[in-house]
């Protein structure tokens, strides 16, 4: 099939302070920092880009921290947890390394018949690592997190719902997604255009309050699709179906549509192309301050507004 939705691209998330989230994510969980750029429609606040050596759809994870943001509420209505994919066996170490951060993790138990370990990063951001015997990405490696065990990239995303049958139409009738299994309320989905970044997990809460998205809180969940021309088939197909979907927009490393499931989670498709070398040569990726070119005449007051990274 030509037009096909390649698993997930990327999720962003909210954060508070910005080298607290920083710290986490690099030295904590072991991912490489791809981008420091701005929110483009607050360019007064960090959006940094979290991943594996290139950027690779699947492994990004993105994050704008607004300092005095008050802390979110998980419910119905959001992504409620982000699933990373680790080696089989690298449980252990995992825990040792929160233990020794202070950082909040459940023991081990077993979904699908896969082991996961649940935590919590700074913000009270729910993940996951799901050990997985035969992931083929590389992952991203540094002297504390070797690649024996470090994260592969993304194993699934959670939306927890009131009621999941318009979600799962989406997933099923439009992004080409099939049910793969179920237990009580917890219902899987997958694609099979690729093996990997390729799960959605709906969760049905009927009754439960709405959660509240701000710090701590996923923003938004990023489908992928390999170029311009698959992302504008799928954007027809959605306003045939109803939905109000933006055009399309340039985010400097690729190029978005936005729209809103019926469950209530705001989805984008985002393109692989063009990538995050655009700017920056793979070397290095994260070392400066990147600006969309709306807002480079602007630099020296954007800089100095920023608060400094160490």
């Amino acid at each position: 099939m030509e037009n096909q939705i390649l698993g997930l691209h990327h999720i962003t998330a909210i954060a508070g302070n910005a080298q607290r989230n920083f710290n986490f994510y690099t030295k904590v969980l072991g991912l490489r920092f791809l981008k420091k750029t701005v929110n483009f429609d607050d360019p007064g606040t960090y959006h940094f880009y979290f991943g594996d050596e290139s950027g690779s759809a699947g492994t990004i994870l993105t994050f704008f921290p607004w300092e005095h943001m008050t802390p979110g509420r998980r419910g119905p209505g959001q992504a409620t947890e982000i699933g990373y994919a680790v080696p089989a066996g690298s449980l252990d170490f995992w825990m040792q390394r929160f233990e020794a951060n202070g950082i909040t993790y459940n023991k081990p138990a077993e979904k699908f018949g896969q082991r996961y370990l649940t935590f919590l990063d700074p913000d009270g951001l729910k993940l996951e690592l799901t050990e997985v015997a035969d992931d083929p990405r590389t992952p991203w490696a540094t002297p504390e997190v070797s690649a024996e065990v470090a994260t592969r990239g993304f194993h699934h995303i959670k939306l927890t719902l009131s009621d999941i049958k318009g979600t799962a139409a989406v997933l099923t009738d439009v992004f080409g997604y099939k049910l793969v299994a179920q237990h009580v309320n917890r219902f899987r989905y997958a694609t099979d255009a690729l093996g990997t970044a390729n799960i959605v997990e709906l969760v049905a809460a009927p009754g439960e309050q709405h959660g509240h998205v701000a710090a701590g809180s996923v923003h938004h969940v990023a489908f992928r699709v390999k170029d311009d021309a698959t992302q504008l088939y799928f954007r027809d197909l959605l306003l045939k179906k109803g939905f109000q979907v933006t055009p399309q927009i340039d985010r400097q490393y690729f190029h978005a549509m936005y729209f809103r499931e019926p469950g209530g989670v705001l989805f984008e498709v985002a393109t692989d192309n063009p990538g995050f070398m655009v700017d920056e040569p793979l070397a290095e990726l994260g070392t400066h301050l990147m600006l969309p070119a709306q807002h480079e005449s602007k630099r020296a007051a954007i800089e100095a507004h920023l608060p400094v990274l160490s």
